[in-house]
């Protein structure tokens, strides 16, 4: 391509301090090097995780950054050692590596990668190389991916080639929340046919759980979720049975040991709150019963009787849904392709790039269930998008972790 080696002026969302709006700006991103690819991204989503860092971590060392981490793009060029892809290639990146040459990676116990420990700085949640500037100022990439920009650079062992045929405004969900609550069920809990289990947060990580618990066979599934008005898709996503705690005058782990005769086989913690993290281990059985704690944080302890463990139950967490990334994303991909997973039923706004602080407010404000289409221009098939459009998807149970958002942009070109 004709930008190729070049230095590639483009739009990005940054976020030059915590805890204020993020301003639209003209970056700079240089050209990819050593074992490095440069994308062009067509889709983006907006994850709680990026307002975590935005409006709750909010560390001093962590900005100016331009955030996104669910996206999907084709390669504009690559530096020397690539040799996994091309200019051309539909691709997803991945906000958790996979070099394929470490003990971790190598191991079945595990889906980390020993690279990501030292590729990304964990308090301040992004990566120690940056190839983005803005007004002569060095800005970080979010998670080492960036997906807030037009194009980004991102290291080889974080990105996974897809199916060519993919849509890429639908696709780009699979890098983060679906693949998270999904395989959470599937691969870390482990959830086995004919079991009951309990999902705790119905935003997407959440119906992705439920749906994950339905096709591992979990005879009963009973969705929690302080919004009513989450029953139905629940149940659209296989949830049999649902419990607002806020229509019982007793604590909600009382209330599912109650329904299911001493506890679920499995509990899977979809919110990111320590005190939810406790009441779905609470509401296990005693005996065997499995609790995966899956939403995120990193701000308070748990605290947990030895006794609430002690007779059977176990405890354990979930990133990414234990999901080796390269390898499990271009999984994922193929079953939607399959039409055996659900993506675009996450799907219920899109706005405009411009509107980007109006759609974080929609998050902070638990307006995503409102059904808006504030775009009705058609694309022909062959060609990408030419802005930024949003699409919002439910992310987290509670007010302030509601939605995620897709965003597709890039330039007018024929596939």
């Amino acid at each position: 391509m004709a930008t190729a080696g070049k230095v590639i002026k483009c739009k990005a969302a940054v976020a030059w301090e915590p805890n204020k709006p993020v301003v639209i700006e003209e970056i700079e991103v240089a050209p990819p090097q050593e074992n490095e690819v440069r994308i062009k991204i067509v889709a983006t989503s907006v994850c709680h995780s990026d307002l975590y860092h935005l409006f709750e971590s909010m560390h001093p060392e962590g900005f100016p950054t331009v955030l996104g981490h669910e996206g999907a793009g084709i390669v504009e060029s690559v530096g020397s050692g690539v040799t996994e892809f091309q200019p051309g290639d539909k691709v997803i990146p991945l906000f958790l590596c996979q070099c394929r040459q470490c003990r971790f990676c190598k191991s079945p116990r595990t889906n980390q990668c020993e690279a990501a420990w030292t590729r990304i700085r964990q308090e301040i949640m992004a990566s120690v190389e940056s190839r983005f500037t803005c007004r002569g100022k060095r800005v970080l990439q979010f998670m080492g991916t960036s997906t807030f920009s037009e194009y980004t650079v991102i290291n080889q062992i974080a990105v996974t080639k897809i199916d060519p045929a993919a849509p890429l405004d639908k696709v780009c969900l699979l890098g983060c929340g679906i693949c998270t609550g999904y395989g959470a069920a599937v691969n870390t809990a482990k959830v086995e046919p004919g079991s009951t289990c309990a999902v705790f947060g119905l935003g997407a990580v959440g119906l992705a759980a439920v749906m994950g618990c339905k096709d591992a066979g979990a005879k009963r599934i009973i969705a929690v979720d302080i919004n009513s008005e989450k029953a139905e898709k629940a149940k659209a996503f296989g949830a049999t049975d649902f419990v607002n705690p806020k229509d019982h005058n007793k604590p909600i782990n009382q209330v599912l040991v109650e329904m299911t005769n001493g506890g679920v086989d499995y509990s899977l913690e979809c919110v990111g709150k320590v005190e939810v993290m406790r009441t779905a281990l609470e509401s296990c059985m005693e005996a065997w019963g499995v609790s995966v704690i899956v939403g995120w944080t990193d701000m308070h302890d748990i605290a947990i009787r030895p006794g609430h463990l002690i007779c059977g139950r176990t405890w354990k967490g979930s990133m990414f849904g234990g999901f080796k990334s390269k390898d499990g994303v271009a999984q994922m991909v193929k079953a939607y392709m399959d039409k055996k997973l659900m993506v675009d039923e996450f799907i219920t706004h899109n706005m405009t790039l411009d509107q980007i602080n109006n759609a974080i407010d929609l998050m902070k404000d638990c307006k995503w269930y409102i059904p808006t289409n504030l775009s009705t221009k058609k694309f022909p098939i062959g060609y990408l998008i030419s802005n930024f459009i949003y699409f919002f998807i439910p992310q987290h149970s509670d007010c302030n972790e509601c939605f995620s958002a897709i965003t597709q942009l890039s330039s007018m070109m024929a596939s």
